[in-house]
């Protein structure tokens, strides 16, 4: 076990490393300093103004939160693959970047769940929004999303800790579903928990986040204009953030399933997406959709000329 725990597993997905290795570090330095600094600036706008401190708000930057961290699993890895001769991961920190990634992008999932409830009750219930979406409430939905997801993750993690490897390398640049080709025999054990994390952190999740909307819209349309205006707004840009990171997740799956045929530089383009629109996506739909967050954010660029 210990001889596994330090065994080098190689990253054998990149492409044309020789002749573009500069290219890359620095496409991707610069996107991860976009990430940074525009999810940071809407996090900040959230801590700082007293107004935006309402559930909704809260939730918004939890999953911004998650797309740094997010990032920060993949990222500087990468960056430092790009500039190494070796590109190689040891088993015990492939599994931790597996953890990390899945466990705060499945974490997302029940994020925006919460969104939903908070969103129903805001827009269905008015008059008991201020008891039922108490502070309490909020730190309990945090923390449960965060709990949860890595909970799940954790047992996969120990479980293929516990596996024999047959092989030492995997067409792919970090440490995702795509890691399972290493292992001789997939337990059966491993596949049931996959299975149940799947149904728990993403389709469960998803549902209610789709049920809870649609009842949203099925109540808006019996009531006034301006009020369905006003929940369009304020819904649309999780609906959007939903459906992104859902195609997010069946990418992600489809890509660490595809055969070995498919051409290597295809398969590294088509991986390298998988961690470049999302993280920048969050802050752009928040930012420009929802009004509050985007009147502070004209305030903070504009401050000189106002």
């Amino acid at each position: 076990m210990d001889k596994l725990n330090f065994t080098d597993i190689t990253l054998s997905g990149f492409v044309e490393m020789n002749k573009y290795r500069y290219l890359y570090f620095s496409f991707m330095f610069t996107v991860y300093i976009l990430i940074i600094a525009s999810n940071a600036t809407i996090v900040y706008l959230i801590w700082r103004h007293k107004d935006l401190h309402e559930p909704m708000y809260i939730f918004i930057a939890a999953l911004l939160f998650n797309s740094v961290i997010y990032s920060t699993t993949v990222y500087p890895k990468l960056m430092s693959d790009f500039l190494s001769k070796k590109q190689t991961i040891s088993y015990s920190a492939c599994l931790f970047q597996f953890f990390m990634f899945y466990s705060v992008g499945c974490s997302e999932f029940l994020l925006l769940a919460a969104m939903a409830y908070d969103r129903y009750v805001s827009i269905c219930k008015p008059l008991r929004y201020p008891t039922i979406m108490r502070k309490t409430t909020v730190s309990i939905l945090l923390v449960m999303s965060w709990f949860l997801s890595a909970c799940h993750i954790t047992v996969q993690v120990i479980l293929s800790f516990q596996t024999k490897l047959c092989r030492f390398h995997f067409t792919g640049i970090f440490c995702n579903n795509a890691m399972y080709t290493l292992q001789c025999v997939r337990p059966r054990a491993l596949t049931v928990f996959g299975v149940i994390a799947l149904i728990d952190l993403v389709l469960l999740p998803m549902l209610f986040t789709v049920f809870t909307y649609t009842k949203i819209f099925t109540i808006c349309q019996r009531s006034g204009k301006a009020f369905r205006r006003k929940a369009f707004e304020t819904c649309l840009p999780h609906l959007l953030v939903l459906i992104s990171f859902a195609c997010l997740m069946v990418y992600d799956v489809t890509v660490a399933r595809v055969e070995s045929n498919l051409p290597k530089t295809a398969r590294f383009i088509m991986t390298l997406q998988i961690v470049l629109y999302h993280p920048l996506f969050n802050p752009i739909i928040y930012g420009l959709k929802m009004k509050e967050i985007s009147k502070h954010l004209k305030r903070l660029f504009c401050r000189d000329k106002m």
